[in-house]
This record gives structure tokens, sequence and C-alpha cells, in this order.
């Protein structure tokens, strides 16, 4: 029977190629995020991939708010009834292309770290908390996705925090779901390309520099994180849980 699969910001980079990956197997995936359009798109556009033989549909739904997390509940109860796979894609960082009119001084440093948090940590932990019992269940996934920054800093401190806080809740979650027969684990990629995070302000210099920190001498791509992802939601994974696993090309040591 295919499985019901929800990807959290799942219409750009990361989240689409998740989603890409377990439509390839057949199974039900629900896209979640901010922007409808954008998810219409990339469900139409997944749809009529060769391969790509699952049900893919979309909701647009702002996932820092509990409101918002709870209707995303409310809907895949009465479309599915059940959840086998939770992968926690949705996120940012908002201090790349922030508006022209953010604060000064602490009212600026509040603003900051409060987006970060609410784009990365709560969109996570609303979603997960709202889906709970549904994943109190034998064989579920659940997979945040997290950053290197998490271990090296980002440069301002709010975004590598916020991807970090990710962890100790995967720790706990796995806890408190293990006993259920579910998993909880947490992907850590490195540089990334062929994604909206960076908003096309990559310089070529600092991509230079990011490739040389790996070992392998290449940026990584939606695809190595999403078969990660496919992975640890796989039965050949289900022994694994309460870990983070790092998918950066050796380039966890680079400064």
């Amino acid at each position: 029977m295919s499985r019901v699969v929800i990807v959290s910001g799942g219409g750009t980079g990361i989240g689409r190629a998740v989603a890409r990956r377990f439509a390839q197997d057949g199974d039900r995936v629900l896209l979640v995020g901010r922007r409808d359009g954008v998810l219409s798109e990339a469900a139409k556009a997944l749809a009529a991939e060769e391969g790509a033989t699952g049900e893919i549909r979309t909701l647009a739904a702002d996932l820092s708010d509990p409101a918002e997390a709870q209707r995303v509940r409310d809907e895949v109860d009465a479309r599915y009834g059940r959840v086998d796979v939770l992968v926690n894609n949705a996120g940012g960082n908002v201090e790349i292309g922030a508006p022209d009119d953010v604060p000064s001084g602490l009212a600026g440093v509040a603003w900051h770290w409060t987006g970060n948090f609410n784009c990365n940590v709560l969109t996570c932990v609303l979603l997960t908390e709202a889906l709970r019992d549904l994943l109190q269940q034998p064989d579920r996934r659940v997979v945040l996705i997290s950053s290197i920054a998490a271990y090296r800093g980002s440069g301002s401190g709010s975004y590598a925090a916020s991807k970090a806080a990710l962890h100790p809740y995967a720790y706990d979650l796995a806890g408190q779901l293990g006993g259920h027969g579910a998993t909880v684990n947490v992907v850590a990629p490195g540089y990334i390309e062929d994604t909206e995070f960076f908003g096309g302000r990559m310089p070529d210099e600092r991509r230079k520099m990011l490739v040389a920190q790996t070992d392998n001498g290449r940026a990584g791509t939606p695809a190595d994180i999403a078969d990660t992802v496919h992975w640890l939601s796989s039965p050949g994974a289900g022994h694994v849980t309460g870990q983070v696993v790092q998918v950066n090309g050796g380039a966890q040591h680079g400064a």
C-alpha cells in the first residue's frame, strides 16, 4: 500500500526533490507551504515527470501559526486519516533578502532572532505536534531538515541557533515516539545548490570557497538530501532513530 508523505516547504529546492523521490515510489505526497502558486506549479511539474506514479496534492499554510498548523492536521485527517512519513523541510534565513525597513539596534536583533525562530523552529514543531497522534504508530517516520550551520555557526547567530534547536527536539521526540515504533531523525545539509536559500545572491568566490571545503570537491544537490531522507524513511532504517546525519561532502570542518 502506498504511504502518505507530508513534505513541508515542498514547492522548491530540497523539499521538491524529496517529494519527487517519494512520488517515484507511488506514494501519496502532500506538499505544504506558504505560497499556493509555487506549490501548485511544483505538483503539476512533478506529476508530469517520468517515473512519478504517486498522487501529489498541495495545501497552502503558514506553519508558524498554530491555527494554520491545526488546519493542516484537520485536512490531513480528513483526506487520508493517516501519516506515514513527515518531512519537516520548511525554513530559511530571514537575514537573506531582509527588507530595508528592518529596525536597528536591539529591535533589529529581536527581529532577526524571532524571524528565524518562527521560520525554522515553529514551522517544524507546530506541524509535528499537530500530527503527533497520527505519528504514534508502528513504522512511522519523522525527518527534520537542519543545517551544517547548527555545528559551526552562520556568521550572525540566529539562523544557526534556530537550526541547532531542532536537534534536542528530535532527540526528545525520538524517545517519545520510539515506544510506538516510530523513528525520528535529522538531516543536516552542507552547501546545496539549486535552491532558493541564497536568493540568487551567492557570489562566485563564496561558492568556490564552500566547494573547496568539501572532501569530494563538489556542491551538494537537492537529490543528495532527498536520497538520504528517503533511506531514513525506509524499512531498512527502522533501527536508526535519534540521529543527526550530516550530508556535506566532508565540509563540516571548514571555516
